[in-house]
């Protein structure tokens, strides 16, 4: 698989699950995930993982091995069930179709799990159910989760369309509730229900969760580790392209939402199985170094050779990328010298390799200060790395006719002549641009990288870009069925812009960009004070926790808005004890970890190998069903590219702990152990959300 995060536009749908999406969006997910969960229902009982607690994040190469290995049969079985049912799973398409503007990908779903979320299995009995009472009708189940928990946990919504499918047909139903009435009669047992489905207005069909059964869950979950409720996906390469800054340039809070959304979906996609490589793209090469390295030859009496460049720093290469703009726009003769050293630097010459060697140096540590900081794994490849590529790229498009000549450049038509501009592979005066070295990229990650998934993470304006990228790759013929039978998926995943208090694009005084390092800095200072008011702790201690909670409250801030949409950075906000915040959700795990201190037992987890979960309570039960639909909230991630997903599920948590708590006397009650495992069981759920986010959990505060 391939991500890749550099700016964009949003291809997957904004909305999904029981209580977002519309009846369409609900049977879109169904089909896409229950095509697979069909065939996998057999086999839960042998797959489930073993004991042994599996770490909170990693690539999990034990487990992949063996769902791989047990996926080989099953994929079979889904392409004669494909062919024998294409409203379930549509056969791959052309390679010259481009399914939607920024992405590309064959149908079908991605998650293919061994433990099957709540709704999965509900999704899976209702399946059999609609087979059975009417077999002719072809038509996936839609199982969403109720808005009022009185009326059930889930609710089946396909009477109404099926009503109008067979409407006029011999034999059928007088209304939706009997076609209702007809599915529920047909529904096979299942251990999960509580009491027999009921109906409700003309047609609803609502169910209600076993409460034994989901204590027994969540007591497997403690036993056997989080990992074991970890979606499985059906693509596992993985090649995540995100941050993207530009050398001998500070990152801004431009570089923010890049960074930070693309490190979710990595984890998160880590999380479900996926060998993921973390590319960052950087801008490393092109006519701007020209002018930065003339400047430096300039600026000091030993040229580029003086000992002084090796110790330059991204502030001073910052000033002097700014000083040499300047010139190069002035000084007709400076530009002259600027665009030869360009040349010197495409041929290779020793001299000016190292400066722009040591100018790429200097900017990699200054980025990977802030990466330190927010926690973010990258490996930098550049557009330089791609340059010696160029070349032969376009030499084999122009050979293979899907490039041509016009007007002096190269270029791939990607639409009709008349409806759009061409990609241009090859400037008139002989340069190459952007859009050479991003199909060098995708036929190397598709080729070389063996990529299953490509997906490119960027602001919003770059959705024209990529769209035309992905069209001409697929010109190309770059992207070719996969071993699997599937194709490729690629995606741009856009994002909005960060806003002021004013509503304006955040900037300094002066109308630059802030520095992203100034942001992190203030929310580490005023965490220190937040800490301070509450704690006598050691300096070490105080900067430590103050660097977390910061950098926490920044990174959630962002996260838990609709990637496509603006937001307004209020740093005072970010950092309230109350409401949406890291600072409240950090707060509520903590409360979970006195808890436990309280009742003086080590290990709470290790009660699950000889005590139940008894969920008897209202609370327990409400609490007890959302920890329990924590593979939903990682489903829903998944399928849309979209890590508000799991903020939305932390949030909503932390406040179905709360009710809990209020009501719920833990330590000293004689529900004393069954409360305690509900307690880590969601303090299991909070820090593997708090792992997918980026986050690092406080366990006093």
């Amino acid at each position: 698989m391939f991500v890749s995060f550099i700016g964009g536009r949003s291809v997957c749908c904004p909305h999904f699950g029981a209580r977002r999406g519309s009846l369409q969006q609900q049977l879109q997910f169904c089909r896409r995930l229950g095509t697979l969960l069909s065939s996998q229902s057999a086999d839960t009982a042998s797959s489930q993982p073993s004991k042994a607690q599996p770490k909170a994040s990693g690539t999990h190469q034990d487990t992949m091995a063996a769902s791989k290995a047990a996926a080989k049969p099953k994929e079979k079985q889904l392409r004669q069930k494909a062919a024998a049912a294409p409203t379930t799973m549509k056969a791959a398409p052309p390679k010259d179709t481009v399914l939607l503007p920024a992405r590309l990908q064959a149908d079908g779903a991605e998650l293919a799990q061994s433990v099957p979320s709540l709704r999965a299995e509900l999704t899976e009995v209702f399946r059999q159910a609609l087979e059975t009472a009417y077999p002719s009708a072809n038509i996936e189940p839609v199982v969403a989760q109720t808005n009022e928990p009185k009326f059930g946990d889930y609710q089946c919504n396909n009477a109404m369309a099926l009503f109008g499918q067979l409407k006029g047909k011999p034999d059928a139903p007088k209304n939706p509730r009997a076609v209702a009435e007809a599915i529920v009669a047909a529904l096979p047992s299942a251990e999960y229900l509580a009491d027999p489905p009921t109906l409700a207005g003309p047609g609803f069909i609502n169910t209600k969760i076993s409460s034994r059964w989901l204590g027994t869950r969540i007591q497997n979950m403690l036993r056997n580790g989080i990992c074991s409720w970890a979606p499985r996906l059906n693509r596992t390469r993985v090649v995540i392209d995100f941050s993207s800054p530009n050398v001998a340039k500070e990152m801004h809070v431009g570089h923010l939402r890049s960074t930070i959304i693309g490190d979710t979906l990595a984890r998160t996609l880590e999380f479900c199985g996926a060998d993921v490589l973390r590319l960052n793209h950087v801008g490393d090469w092109g006519t701007q170094f020209g002018m930065l390295i003339q400047f430096l030859a300039e600026a000091g009496p030993g040229g580029l050779t003086d000992p002084a460049i090796a110790d330059l720093e991204l502030p001073q290469l910052q000033g002097m990328y700014k000083a040499s703009k300047k010139r190069f726009d002035e000084d007709a003769e400076f530009k002259e010298r600027a665009r030869k050293a360009v040349t010197m630097l495409q041929r290779g010459d020793a001299e000016v390799i190292t400066a722009w060697e040591r100018i790429c140096e200097a900017s990699r540590k200054g980025y990977q200060a802030v990466y330190a900081r927010l926690g973010v794994r990258l490996k930098e490849r550049g557009e330089s790395f791609y340059n010696p590529m160029l070349p032969g790229l376009v030499q084999m498009l122009m050979e293979q006719g899907v490039a041509e000549e016009s007007e002096g450049a190269k270029v791939i038509f990607v639409k009709d002549k008349e409806k759009g501009p061409p990609l241009i592979v090859q400037k008139s005066d002989g340069g190459f641009g952007y859009a050479t070295t991003d199909m060098a990229a995708i036929r190397h990650r598709l080729q070389d990288e063996k990529g299953e998934w490509l997906i490119y993470v960027t602001d919003m304006g770059q959705a024209p870009h990529f769209e035309a990228i992905f069209a001409g790759a697929q010109k190309a013929g770059f992207i070719k069925p996969l071993p699997s039978g599937r194709m490729p998926r690629l995606d741009h995943i856009g994002f909005g812009v960060v806003l002021g208090e004013d509503g304006k694009r955040i900037a300094t005084r002066s109308g630059e960009s802030v520095r992203l390092v100034e942001l992190l800095d203030e929310a580490k200072l005023k965490c220190k004070g937040t800490i301070s008011e509450r704690r006598q702790i050691s300096e070490e201690e105080l900067d430590k926790s103050s660097g977390i909670m910061g950098y926490a409250a920044v990174k959630y801030a962002d996260l838990k808005n609709n990637r496509t949409t603006n937001y307004k950075f209020m740093l005072d906000d970010m950092l309230s004890l109350q409401g949406n915040t890291a600072v409240y959700l950090l707060y509520a795990h903590a409360r979970i970890a006195a808890i436990g201190r309280k009742a003086g037992i080590e290990n709470i987890a290790s009660l699950a190998d000889d005590h139940s979960i008894e969920v008897d309570h209202e609370k327990e039960r409400a609490l007890a069903m959302h920890v329990v639909r924590f593979p939903e909230a990682v489903e829903a991630a998944v399928e849309e590219l979209m890590p508000n997903r799991i903020t939305d599920y932390l949030y909503d948590l932390s406040e179905k702990f709360n009710g809990f708590y209020t009501e719920c006397h833990v330590v000293g009650d004689k529900q004393q152990t069954s409360r305690l495992l509900l307690c880590e069981a969601t303090a299991v759920v909070m820090r593997q959300c708090f792992d997918l986010l980026g986050m690092t959990p406080m366990y006093q505060i």
